[in-house]
Formats: C-alpha cells, structure tokens, sequence
C-alpha cells in the first residue's frame, strides 16, 4: 500500500478545506498520515482512517530552538513513515519539509497558499526568503498556485520552472456550500467572515459600518471570527459593538447559517491569500461578494455582476460600493448572488482541486523513480 503524508500547520484548515482530498486517498487505497499540530479536529480525521502524527509548530514563531524541534520532528517523522508521496501546505511545512524531501529524495507536492511581502521586493528579508524557497522546491515534483500573481513571482525568481500548475485555490464544497434562498425581510445584512486583524480590513469594514448605519439603519454589519490577540483597535471595536454598529458573533464552525441571512460578504483583505475561502463558500451560497482588488480575491468576483471589487484600504471606495450595492433593487441584488453561484459551479468545484491532487500523486507513484530529481 502506498502511503501519502500530509503536512500542514493547523487542524481546522486541513479538515475545512481539504477534508474531501483526506477522503479520497484514503477510498483510492493510499495510507493517509497527517503531521501537524493536535486539535479539535484530530479525532475527526483518525475517524476517516488517517493516522496522525502530532507535530508541534508556532505559526508565527521565529524562535530557533523551536524550528530546529520542528526540523527534527518532521525528519522523525518520515524516517518513521517513509511515505512515497509527501503534501505541503503553508510556509514552514513548505520550505522545512521541502528541504528534507529533497535530501532524503522523497517525491514531494508543495502547495503556494499565499506569499506576501516576505518574498516580493529586494529588501533583505525578502531576498533571504526566496533563497529558502529556491532551496526547498529545487526538487519539488510539482508546484500547485493558488492564483497567477504568485505563479509570475515563482517565474520570475526562477523556482522549479516546468513544474508549476494552477489550481482554482482550495475549491469550495458546492454540497456542503449549497445555493441558500435570499433572504425575505427588509433587513439588509452584510458579513464580514474572518480573523479580527487590521490586514484582513477590519479597520475598513468598521469605518464602513459606522457611515452606512446612520444613513441606513435598516442594516446590520456582522462579524464572523476571533480577535487576534496582538489586535490593536480592540478599544473602538467593542464600543461600537455597545453601540450595535457591528454585531460580533464570535468563532462558529457552520457559516451557512449567517451567510443565508445576509445578503453580501465583505472581505476587504489585504492579506497575503492563496484564494479567499470566505469569497468561494458565500459565492457558492448565492451571496453577493465585495472584496478587495488584489491577488486572492479578485478571482473570487466576476465584477459588476457577481460582486464588486474595492481598493485596498481605501474605506471610502468600499463605502462607495455599499451605497451601490444598497441602491439596487432587491432582484437585482439577488441576482448577484446567482450569478456567484454560477461562477462557482464552472470555475471552483473541489471535485477539481482533488482530481488535480490525485492525478499528481499517480504520476510519481507510477515513475517509480528518482529521475524527475
């Protein structure tokens, strides 16, 4: 039996958005390992038939000692599985995982979910970044993008040409994420979906908040997610939640039920994104999407006619695109979400970011050798 080693920095994001992937290898026959951090969501993925491998990692954390654990680690880690094919996904699985594979010369699929300022520019850490990424995908099998830009800054820096392709980013569950009816009240709900951070537009979304509800009070601007604790605007964000400017709901594991009472997403990230999940599951919805103009998530939009996309950080823009979208009729409104829907159904099934994994994994079983390196 071939066995497929998954790597990943936290448990919510592999069950969330790569749960259906788990599921296949495991109905194609490959023994499924994870390594990554314990979780809530453990037990669900050893109930599926994969065997876990518990992996401590500090997402943000730059502390030597501890990414020499985390090297060591994933090195006992694949000395004790000794998989044929191993999946990366985020940075440090990436590139620690990356650069193991290469020495040991393990086939290996790495996964770009987003790059960001650490590798674009020629500051010093920028060039420090792609000289890691350089190294740890020199023998990649295959690089999957999650969007062109980053695909172009690979091209550029000249890392694993020939081995790049593209993926519609993690692709949305169109069952799970299924067409909600719009909502029938006069209440014009709009959501925002994610971690309370200034470089997810929160600063935008609450300045949009204030300057809509007094000229229309018939709104309601709700916040789905957790406030990161080095967030610095908690102040004003609990006073206008006294003064029920927004209405902060908190970290909830099913969405569906606050997409289907609102009648657009807001997502004006600036954040470094592979794709915005929180764009493809309320596209599949039938919600209308407005969402920054920007790598990640502009592709989320068919704009003018699914959603509409803003400036980064410029609230007045994305105060600009709520006053139109709160003109339109209420078919007309509506009719943006359908045609999100659409969008989603042609372009961003996860039956074809899975097919893309498995054909993948095929391919090298199938080699059989080390000549690709």
């Amino acid at each position: 039996m071939k066995k497929i080693l998954l790597a990943i920095n936290f448990d919510e994001g592999l069950y969330n958005f790569r749960k259906e992937l788990l599921e296949a290898l495991t109905a194609a026959g490959y023994e499924t390992h994870i390594a990554l951090p314990d979780g809530e969501y453990i037990e669900r993925m050893r109930a599926m038939g994969c065997i876990f491998h518990d992996t401590a990692l500090n997402r943000r954390g730059t502390n030597p000692l501890q990414e020499l654990a985390l090297l060591k680690r994933y090195k006992a880690v694949l000395d004790e599985v000794k998989p044929d094919v191993v999946l990366t996904y985020t940075i440090k699985p990436n590139l620690y995982m990356g650069f193991l594979c290469g020495m040991k010369k393990i086939p290996y699929i790495t996964t770009i979910t987003g790059l960001g300022t650490a590798v674009e520019g020629n500051g010093m850490l920028q060039r420090f970044t792609q000289r890691l990424y350089r190294a740890a995908m020199k023998k990649a099998a295959v690089l999957f993008f999650q969007n062109d830009a980053n695909e172009r800054i690979f091209t550029k820096l000249g890392i694993a040409p020939g081995r790049h392709r593209m993926l519609p980013g993690s692709g949305v569950n169109l069952q799970r994420f299924c067409y909600q009816p719009f909502p029938d009240t006069d209440e014009v709900g709009f959501l925002f979906i994610s971690r309370v951070m200034k470089e997810k537009g929160i600063e935008e979304y609450l300045d949009a908040a204030q300057e809509i509800r007094r000229e229309y009070p018939n709104t309601v601007f709700r916040i789905l997610g957790f406030l990161e604790d080095d967030y610095t605007g908690r102040e004003r964000f609990e006073r206008l939640c006294r003064e029920d400017v927004i209405r902060f709901e908190g970290s909830v594991e099913d969405v569906v039920p606050y997409i289907r009472e609102s009648q657009c997403t807001v997502h004006p990230s600036y954040y470094p994104e592979g794709m915005s999940n929180v764009c493809l599951e309320s596209a599949a919805c039938g919600r209308a999407v407005i969402t920054t103009d920007r790598p990640g998530c502009r592709e989320t939009v068919v704009e003018g006619k699914s959603g509409f996309l803003v400036k980064e950080r410029d609230s007045a823009d994305l105060i600009g695109k709520l006053k139109h979208f709160l003109s339109l009729s209420r078919k007309e409104r509506e009719q943006l979400g359908r045609n999100g829907r659409k969008h989603m159904e042609e372009h961003f099934d996860r039956n074809i970011v899975v097919h893309s994994y498995l054909q993948a994994i095929q391919e090298i079983c199938a080699d059989g050798s080390d000549q690709r390196f």
